[in-house]
C-alpha cells in the first residue's frame, strides 16, 4: 500500500517554495505600509465630518469592503492600463503601460483594500476614547490636530493593535490571489511544482504549514509589541 504522503518530493519543494516566500512577504510588508496612513486619512475625514470628501471617503469604503478582493485586482489589473490608455491618447501622453509591472497593480489593488478595512478598525478606536481627552487637551492649550495627535490617537492605536494584527495576517493569505496575474507568490510557486510532479496534495501540505509558521511568527510579534505598546502607555498588559 503506497503511502498517504510523498514525504521525500515535499522536502525537495521546500526549497522552490522559500525562494517565492520574498515576494509575498513583500507584498504583505509594502502594501500594509502604504495603507495604513490611507486608512488614517480616511478614518479622520469620517469622523471629522469634512464636506464632500467624507461622502468619497464612505463611498470608498462600501465599495471595497462590498466587493470581492479578487474583482479589485482585476479591476487594478485590467482597468487601470486601460484608463491610462484613454488618458493617453486623449492628452497626447507617450507613457508605455506596458512597462508597468504586474507586482505594481497588486501593490495598488491589496493597498486599497486593506486601507478600506483598517480605516474602520481605526475609526472605531478613535471614537474609543473620550471625548474628555481631547477637551482636556484643548483647555492646555492645544489645537484639535495637537490633540489627536498627541492624546487621542496614541491611545486609539493601542486599542487597535489587536485588529491590525489581525488584519495583516489576513493580507498575508490573501497574496495567494497575486498569481492569477502572474505574480508568482508563494501559492504561485505551489502550483508550479504541484503541476510539474503531479503531486498536489504533498505540495499544498508544505505551502499551507509555511503560511502556518509564518503567521505564528506574526501572531508571537504583534504579541510582544502589544505588551510593550501597553506598558508604555500605564496599561496592563491583556
Amino acid at each position: 500500500m503506497e503511502p498517504l504522503l510523498d514525504y521525500s518530493f515535499m522536502v525537495s519543494v521546500v526549497p522552490a517554495l522559500l525562494r517565492a516566500l520574498p515576494v509575498t512577504l513583500n507584498v504583505t510588508v509594502v502594501s500594509m505600509s502604504l495603507a495604513l496612513p490611507l486608512a488614517l486619512a480616511t478614518a479622520l475625514v469620517r469622523i471629522s465630518r469634512v464636506p464632500v470628501l467624507r461622502h468619497v471617503a464612505a463611498l470608498y469604503v462600501s465599495f471595497m469592503r462590498g466587493t470581492p478582493l479578487l474583482v479589485q485586482i482585476y479591476l487594478a489589473y485590467y482597468g487601470l492600463p486601460k484608463l491610462l490608455n484613454h488618458l493617453g491618447d486623449r492628452y497626447g501622453w507617450t507613457f508605455d503601460v506596458s512597462s508597468i509591472p504586474a507586482i505594481a497593480f497588486i501593490y495598488l489593488a491589496f493597498t486599497l483594500n486593506v486601507g478600506a478595512y483598517a480605516s474602520e478598525t481605526l475609526r472605531a478606536a478613535i471614537e474609543a476614547i473620550d471625548r474628555g481627552q481631547m477637551e482636556a487637551a484643548l483647555s492646555v492649550g492645544m489645537t484639535r490636530w495637537q490633540g489627536m495627535r498627541r492624546v487621542v490617537l496614541p491611545q486609539a492605536l493601542t486599542i487597535a493593535l489587536p485588529s491590525l494584527g489581525n488584519t495583516v495576517i489576513a493580507l498575508l493569505k490573501d497574496t495567494s490571489l497575486a498569481f492569477l496575474v502572474s505574480v508568482v507568490e508563494l501559492m504561485g510557486e505551489a502550483k508550479i511544482q504541484a503541476a510539474r510532479g503531479l503531486q498536489f496534495f504533498e505540495v499544498y501540505v508544505v505551502a499551507a504549514l509555511v503560511y502556518w509558521v509564518i503567521c505564528i511568527g506574526i501572531e508571537r510579534g504583534m504579541a510582544v509589541l502589544e505588551r510593550r505598546v501597553r506598558r508604555f502607555e500605564g496599561l496592563s498588559p491583556a
